[in-house]
């Protein structure tokens, strides 16, 4: 009997109050596979949080698995403390390109953002927090996990991870041209269009302390070669 294949779709975001996004509407995605794809392609997010009543925004390292973004920081850090009092907010952003309209009021940017809001989760297990360096280590740099030395009881004391529900999220993109007015399109005006930004690795820089005979290791001179 010929098998049947069954479609895979992922689910729709589910937005809360706070998540809704009210202005550009037209900009939401409301579907988490888009979600997904923002949190994998980004590699620094904004973590905001809340540290003896003001408001405090830092850029940090984060990786995903699955419905989970782990991110880490020293145990002495104010900041990863105040998390676990308040709820946090963590944002990713990728700039496209700047757009140019024939109008100041219409330049803006093509962009694809992510905020998620929620508890975060303090990784208590020494099974979960490896896994959760893990995946961190290996969103930022693939491959080194394996490659060089794990993390010891000593550096685990220092090390605190967090787990963030990736459950009430929102995300918005924009692309494409300017939205000028009618009546400023016209021969003369001005230019239009749109200057597109994208990202690339450089050549690796051996450390100035590593011994002759060292070639870059294949998942770096991968990575090197690739865009994004």
């Amino acid at each position: 009997m010929p098998k049947t294949l069954v479609a895979v779709t992922r689910p729709q975001l589910s937005p809360t109050p706070r998540s809704t996004i009210k202005r550009g509407k037209k900009r939401a995605v409301t579907g988490r596979a888009a979600l997904d794809a923002i949190l994998d392609a980004g590699i620094i997010c904004h973590l905001s949080v809340v540290v003896d009543g003001s408001p405090l925004v830092l850029p940090t390292g984060y990786g995903r698995d699955g419905e989970t973004l782990y991110l880490h920081g020293s145990t002495g850090a104010l900041s990863l403390r105040s998390a676990l009092a308040n709820e946090i907010c963590v944002a990713v952003t990728l700039l496209d390109g700047i757009v140019y309209a024939r109008s100041v009021f219409h330049f803006s940017a093509n962009y694809r953002s992510a905020v998620i809001h929620g508890p975060a989760r303090l990784v208590e297990s020494t099974e979960e927090r490896l896994h959760g360096l893990r995946v961190l280590t290996e969103h930022m740099a693939p491959g080194s996990w394996e490659h060089c030395r794990q993390p010891n009881p000593k550096e685990l004391a220092k090390t605190t991870v967090l787990a963030l529900s990736l459950d009430e999220a929102a995300v918005k993109v924009r692309s494409g041209g300017p939205g000028d007015e009618p009546e400023d399109v016209f021969e003369d005006s001005a230019w239009a269009g749109v200057l597109p930004l994208t990202q690339q690795w450089g050549s690796p820089v051996p450390s100035d302390d590593l011994s002759a005979g060292w070639e870059i290791p294949a998942h770096v001179r991968d990575r090197s070669a690739s865009h994004g």
